[in-house]
């Protein structure tokens, strides 16, 4: 890999890490919005969206994560 595209990718990887880190953030938060709410609220609408929106979040870190592994071993390999 020639020094101009590791370049572009280490510039990707950087974006991708910003990224991972607001979508954890909003999980934490979108979490501690659903735990915070009264019993009733949980099993509600409400609570139920929440709750589904937070693992959506879980999921989309992690798989933001795995686009970062592949991109440092693309980097480095």
């Amino acid at each position: 890999m020639n020094n101009q595209r590791r370049k572009e990718l280490e510039k990707a990887r950087e974006l991708l890490d910003e990224a991972q880190a607001i979508i954890e953030q909003a999980r934490d938060e979108e979490t501690e919005y659903y735990e915070n709410m009264p019993e009733s609220l949980q099993s509600g609408d409400k609570g139920q969206a929440a709750e589904a929106a937070a693992e959506y979040l879980s999921s989309a870190a992690e798989q933001v994560g795995e686009a970062l592994e592949n991109l440092d071993n693309a980097i480095s390999g």
